[in-house]
């Protein structure tokens, strides 16, 4: 299965060979539940559904965290990916203006991505570590950590997975080789105690 972008904006789109290495990790590593922090508008989302569908049938979830347009401070760069509305592209204007009305970053537009997985997704607005604090978490064993990126973000968001995942769970950090975020520092001061693997992009981490 080759990633696809389903006319949305992903951290992949200049990057489309990690985008395929990801789906590669899922494939290898099979999970029933992928949890995902930081959907952005959906399109690595869609990915890992129909990536798990093919591998489990129906009987998979999928769950995923995001802030969709809560009130924060864009200027963050370091924590979040500045989301625009903005469209270069006039035909995707025209799709998510004229016929689904919706903003491409909202938790509607995403569950209408994903509405043919209706009965195996969960979508959850807010910030990370609070939802993460109330999540049961106990039969997640994949995943994609990529919402704020800044140290205290990243190393928080870790620290409550590896507490709550089921021994032998996956979490892949994205953007571990980039330096001016935190994901790497955060990470590091963790790996020793965990198996690790830095896969450039991605780090990996097995609880």
């Amino acid at each position: 299965m080759k990633y696809k972008f389903y006319f949305r904006k992903s951290s992949f789109k200049k990057d489309f060979k990690n985008g395929q290495k990801l789906l590669d990790l899922v494939k290898m590593y099979k999970p029933k539940h992928i949890l995902e922090i930081g959907v952005l508008e959906g399109a690595t989302s869609r990915n890992f559904c129909e990536l798990l569908k093919r591998i489990n049938g129906n009987n998979f979830n999928y769950t995923g965290i995001d802030l969709f347009n809560l009130d924060v401070d864009k200027n963050n760069k370091k924590e979040f990916t500045p989301v625009s509305n903005k469209f270069s592209n006039p035909f995707k204007f025209f799709y998510f203006k004229y016929i689904l009305k919706l903003n491409p970053n909202s938790i509607e537009a995403v569950n209408h991505l994903l509405k043919k997985f209706v009965h195996s997704i969960k979508l959850y607005r807010g910030y990370s570590d609070k939802i993460l604090s109330q999540l049961e978490a106990k039969n997640i064993d994949f995943v994609f950590l990529d919402g704020g990126h800044s140290y205290k973000t990243v190393k928080k968001d870790l620290l409550i997975l590896i507490k709550k995942l089921k021994k032998n769970s996956i979490i892949i950090c994205d953007d571990y080789n980039i330096q001016h975020y935190g994901v790497k520092k955060a990470v590091d001061e963790i790996k020793n105690e965990h198996y690790f693997e830095n896969l450039g992009r991605f780090a990996l981490i097995k609880t």
